[in-house]
């Protein structure tokens, strides 16, 4: 019998985790429940499937019972922000957080552990070429970016789990997630501003975008089959800003700002 513990179940990309888990066990019986940890209410209360454990990612003895008896494991749960003040905000949620979750699956007969982390970790460059997921962490390019750095220690540590006492720990990396019900506007913020007029110039530089749905999808098939010790990079397009905003632009109706910043200009103002 199946039963899969979600952290950060109540943000983004974890109400879509949790709905595809219930469409894709509607009829199978073999999945009892998705318990969710959680520091707030329950999205899903009229649904018996799902199990709440009240508590915080960086409580050790709530992130220990509510790993009981789970035999998989989507680690959601973590902090954005571009405010590079809260770069220990960061570090404790994305790195202790992620070592309760490693400690308490080894103590309870090491169930398969799905990191969320982020593209930024590995899939970001001062030039424009590809990246896959043996590229090297981009340390040198998101010095400044708190966020992006507390990712690259989460990984480290995670995988080390893997490496050093075989649990198996398998890392995903979504690109920029876009799609319905950010209610936080964690990942469609900007989209927000360029729909209101707020976006007035078009920085250099481009990012690559994912509906999250797909990216939900990805973490169930992570779970089922990724193989442990590996890192899957999972977006859609790579574009341009110029190129994203254009499409906003044909969707909306809303003008695009003309005036792009020259690349000069943009490393001025990485941080």
């Amino acid at each position: 019998m199946k039963k899969f513990l979600v952290t950060g179940a109540t943000g983004f990309l974890g109400t879509h985790l949790v709905d595809a888990l219930l469409r894709r066990f509607a009829d199978c019986s073999d999945l009892t429940s998705i318990r969710i940890l959680s520091r707030g209410g329950n999205p899903w209360n009229e649904n018996p499937r799902i199990e709440v454990f009240h508590g915080d990612i960086l409580n050790a003895g709530a992130v220990d019972r509510a790993v009981e008896s789970v035999s998989g494991i989507f680690h959601l749960a973590g902090f954005v922000t571009r405010n590079p003040a809260n770069g220990a905000d960061l570090y404790q949620t994305h790195v202790q957080g992620t070592r309760n979750i490693c400690e308490s699956a080894l103590t309870h007969g090491g169930p398969r552990v799905v990191v969320v982390s982020s593209s930024g970790t590995i899939a970001v460059s001062r030039q424009p070429k590809i990246h896959n997921e043996d590229s090297l962490y981009s340390n040198d390019v998101v010095a400044f970016w708190p966020y992006y750095l507390s990712k690259i220690y989460q990984e480290k540590l995670a995988l080390s789990y893997h490496a050093l006492k075989e649990l198996p720990v398998v890392i995903v990396n979504p690109s920029l997630l876009l799609g319905p019900r950010d209610e936080r506007f964690s990942s469609t913020g900007d989209v927000r501003l360029f729909l209101a007029g707020k976006v007035t110039n078009i920085p250099f530089g481009g990012l690559n975008f994912v509906d999250v749905r797909d990216a939900a999808e990805a973490l169930i098939q992570a779970m089922l089959a990724g193989l442990p010790g590996r890192r899957y990079l999972v977006g859609g397009y790579n574009m341009t800003l110029a190129e994203f905003f254009s499409m906003i632009q044909r969707v909306s109706g809303v003008r695009a700002p003309r005036f792009s910043i020259p690349e000069r200009w943009s490393r001025r103002h990485d941080c």
